[in-house]
Parts: C-alpha cells; sequence; structure tokens
C-alpha cells in the first residue's frame, strides 16, 4: 500500500524525517511516535502535498512527486486538528467533500447518507457542526474521509481531544473501516496502547527515523511467564499470598501483580506471574490452587504489552549508557 526508501525531509532547523525506509502492507496500520516524531510530515508526503528533501516514496503503486492528485482520488485523509464549516450541517458538508473528489451529485448524497449512518451520526446530520461535540466532530472528519470509498484512509491522530469511552468508540469505528468495508487503514498515534488494540501492524518513529516495523503479533509475543489468576476462599481469604508461597516451596519462581491489566476488563480475582521452567510447571500451578481450595479463573501465558517492549528497551539503553560511562 506504502512504500517509501530514504526519505528525509528537512527544513532550515529542524529534520522532520531522516532517510526513513519502510513497507506497509494491507490492513489496520499504526504510525506511533512522540509529538514532533514526523507523522504528520510523512502523512503530508505520502498525500503530494509537501515535496520530500530527498528519497521517494510511492501509495497505491503511484509516485507521490508527480502523482499526488491520482493519489488524493484513491485515498481518504483525516487531518488532525480542527477544520470543520461551524455554520453547515454535516450532510452539506460531506456531501461537498464527495463533490470534491468526484462523485456525482446523487451518488453524493447516497454516499453520505450511508457513511453518516456508518459513523453513528445519522440522527445528527442536518444539525449545523458548529453545536456538534468534539467526538461528533471527530466523527464527521472520518466522513469525509471515508464517503468517496478510497482504497485507503490516512487518519491523523483520530483520537485527539477525546474522553476513554469516545477512544473507545473511534478505534472501534476505525477497525470497522477494514474488517466491514476493505479499505486499508494508517492511524498515527502517540498512544501504543490504543494502536495495540486496533492494527494488525505497528510502525515506530522517532525522530523522523524508523525504529522498528512489525506485526502487532511480533511485539505482543508470549513470554515464559504464566499469568494466573485466582480468586479466594472462606477456606484460604489470602490467596494470593497463600498460592505464592505453594509454588516458591515447589521451587517456581513468582511474582504478585494484582490486577494484571490484560485481565482488568474481564476478571476480579488477583493475578500472579510464575515462570515457566517445563511442562510441568503448569500441573503444579493447577495442583497448588486445587490443594489451597482457591476459584482458578484462568491460567495463560502472558503476553507483551507494546509499552513493556519499548520500557525494556528504553531500560537496557540506560543500563549500556550507565556501564559506558
Amino acid at each position: 500500500m506504502i512504500a517509501t526508501e530514504s526519505l528525509s525531509k528537512r527544513f532550515p532547523r529542524v529534520t522532520a524525517l531522516d532517510r526513513l525506509s519502510v513497507d506497509i502492507t494491507p490492513g489496520v496500520t499504526g504510525l506511533v511516535g512522540a509529538n514532533g516524531a514526523g507523522k504528520s510530515t510523512l502523512i503530508k508526503i505520502l498525500l503530494g502535498l509537501s515535496p520530500a528533501t530527498e528519497g521517494r516514496a510511492t501509495v497505491l503503486g503511484l509516485d507521490v512527486a508527480t502523482e499526488g492528485g491520482a493519489i488524493r482520488e484513491r485515498v481518504g485523509y483525516m487531518p488532525e486538528h480542527d477544520c470543520l464549516p461551524p455554520d453547515v450541517s454535516a450532510t452539506e458538508f460531506v456531501v461537498h467533500m464527495a463533490r470534491m473528489s468526484g462523485l456525482p451529485a446523487t451518488a453524493a448524497r447516497e454516499r453520505t447518507a450511508d457513511t453518516l449512518r456508518h459513523v453513528g451520526l445519522y440522527e445528527e446530520r442536518y444539525r449545523p457542526i458548529g453545536g456538534y461535540s468534539t467526538g461528533m466532530k471527530q466523527r464527521v472528519k472520518l466522513a469525509q474521509a471515508l464517503v468517496h470509498d478510497p482504497q485507503l484512509v490516512l487518519l491523523d491522530e483520530p483520537t485527539n481531544g477525546l474522553d476513554p469511552v469516545g477512544r473507545d468508540e473511534m478505534l472501534a469505528l476505525i477497525r470497522r473501516v477494514h474488517t466491514d468495508f476493505g479499505i486499508s487503514v494508517l492511524v498515527t498515534s502517540h498512544l501504543l496502547g490504543e494502536l495495540e488494540r486496533t492494527c494488525d501492524q505497528v510502525v515506530v518513529i522517532d525522530g523522523g527515523k524508523l525504529l522498528r516495523s512489525s506485526s502487532t503479533a511480533e511485539f505482543t509475543q508470549a513470554t515464559g511467564s504464566l499469568a494466573v489468576e485466582v480468586t479466594d476462599s472462606d477456606a484460604c481469604p489470602d490467596g494470593t499470598a497463600a498460592l505464592i508461597g505453594a509454588l516458591a516451596a515447589a521451587g517456581l519462581t513468582v511474582q504478585p501483580v494484582g490486577r494484571a491489566a490484560e485481565f482488568a476488563a474481564a476478571g476480579s480475582g488477583h493475578v500472579v506471574l510464575v515462570d515457566v521452567t517445563g511442562d510441568d510447571t503448569y500441573d503444579t500451578v493447577r495442583d497448588a490452587v486445587t490443594d489451597l481450595g482457591l476459584g482458578l479463573v484462568r491460567m495463560e501465558q502472558r503476553r507483551h504489552r507494546i509499552a513493556e517492549v519499548f520500557q525494556t528497551a528504553d531500560s537496557a539503553h540506560e543500563r549500556g549508557s550507565s556501564d559506558a560511562a
């Protein structure tokens, strides 16, 4: 879908992109980096709106330097900043954007109604945008990016300004863009947790340079730890401490983590992490839970969260710097 080769963008006092080479495949891809990492600059280059200083890039096989118009016909774009006219309705605005993308008047109206229904604004479609909440405005911006049925959409910080519920709803909409309509998505964010739940692939840039590009599954691969969630019982009111003691006595390394984040939505018990030394670890844990009379909620190999991968990398880098000093 997108390919860049030694792509650089330099301004008089800053380098926004520094020899960036990356391939982005169909699906939902997250582009993550801190503010100022070069995410928005990359999107503008990919749309043919800003020339690169050096290197090349293609979008849907089209060269960004010479075929920007053709790219924008096939790609939807949701900008980061609020850019909506306050005195027109969502229907008027999205119909206008559909016409700008080349749809005939009748098709533009039909597509607008369908798209606003998809993003959850159908009942509010005739209200002036100026009276919309931040979440509703973000949905209008998403609708105008989708209305002309593009092959690819570029979403720049689509959850900006949203509360946790609004972020979850927006992320679910983004996922459905691909699963329901087959449109590939490149979404930028500085929040790793959002991308972990939404994306198939994650591209990480920092200071305009590529740090890592891989599938979300590779980022969150299983570790050598077994997450065990248990509930207390009348016979054993402090199940966590008892379980840790029993497993330690059996020669296993155990640490409590309270309510683990990956279980927070589904479980209500206490979680301990057990280092897996072999297949018999599972039997040892099962027997200890049974002997103590605890309730076993789940027992499964723990997976990394993307943030943990970078915390580990940062810690290793700091240790290396200290050793060098």
